[in-house]
């Protein structure tokens, strides 16, 4: 991994990790993935699948279908509980939910000792393409210092589940959300961030457009502030599966491929922490040199 360049509390990102319980997959639940789960889900005709699905009321296909990588589909894979034996099966066998809880682990921890180790108080920090805050509320939760957190996302439909979130956090106070184009984020904030946080939709964008949303970050963030990004693989073993069925496609970029989109934006001294499951990586970076102009 080309991606381990940190200076200053970077240096310390994979001991914050160390004492968390991941999930994982023990060889033999990998084989049959590999040999039987995969296979089915990649080679069965889709439309049989979409139906069954359907029949047996799947809320996460539904989900998805109406808004492919939302942030419906995110709580559902999440949830310790579901009600529907579809959710059950996908959420408990499949890979990329386990890899998402992993991530979700994972990001919490390093962002909230990101929160302790930032120069001021209250730190500031900037969620894009946030959904609900799952991820900064447990962070928030996690920290020993006081966080202020503005959240900004195109679609306000997770708002509300988000606040309450937020309340039952007890964060309420410290988390606001904004409906806008992270484009525009420089109209949004009232001090200038010491994280951003970027996580679950850089799969989901096109080179230029990431490279020109990392410029616009770059602009509004103080030298020495921090990023945090994911990067994900195709090691989850069902992308067919999720195109055909799911109609989700996503971008598939290693750490060091993110790297070189953000380096012109500014970004140096990044780290790659990778979750068990072999999907994710997140990755973290901090603002260096003046942006390119």
């Amino acid at each position: 991994m080309a991606v381990e360049r940190a200076e200053g509390p970077l240096r310390e990102a994979h001991k914050w990790i160390s004492d968390l319980e991941f999930e994982r997959a023990d060889p033999v639940r990998r084989l049959l993935r590999a040999c039987i789960g995969n296979p089915i889900a990649n080679y069965f005709p889709h439309s049989v699948q979409r139906l069954v699905l359907g029949l047996m009321r799947s809320e996460l296909a539904a989900a998805t279908w109406t808004d492919p990588g939302g942030w419906e589909s995110m709580v559902i894979s999440y949830a310790d509980r579901h009600r529907r034996l579809a959710d059950k099966l996908l959420c408990t066998f499949g890979t990329m939910p386990a890899a998402l809880r992993n991530r979700r682990r994972l990001a919490a921890r390093v962002i909230a000792r990101l929160i302790d180790a930032a120069p001021a108080e209250p730190v500031e920090i900037l969620c894009l393409g946030a959904g609900p805050g799952h991820i900064v509320n447990d962070a928030m939760r996690q920290a020993h210092r006081q966080a202020h957190a503005t959240l900004v996302d195109l679609s306000a439909a997770a708002f509300d589940y988000g606040r309450r979130l937020a309340e039952e956090s007890g964060h309420d106070a410290c988390v606001r959300f904004i409906q806008g184009d992270v484009r525009d984020v420089a109209d949004m904030l009232d001090r200038p961030p010491h994280i951003v946080k970027m996580l679950g939709i850089c799969e989901y964008l096109e080179d230029e457009c990431l490279e020109a949303i990392a410029q616009t970050v770059a602009g509004v963030m103080p030298q020495g502030s921090w990023i945090v990004l994911n990067s994900i693989s195709k090691a989850h073993g069902t992308n067919r599966f999720f195109r055909r069925v799911l109609g989700l496609r996503m971008i598939h970029r290693s750490p060091d491929r993110l790297e070189a989109l953000l380096r012109p934006a500014g970004f140096a001294d990044f780290v790659a922490l990778p979750e068990p499951m072999g999907v994710y990586h997140v990755l973290l970076g901090r603002k260096g040199i003046a942006a390119a102009k």
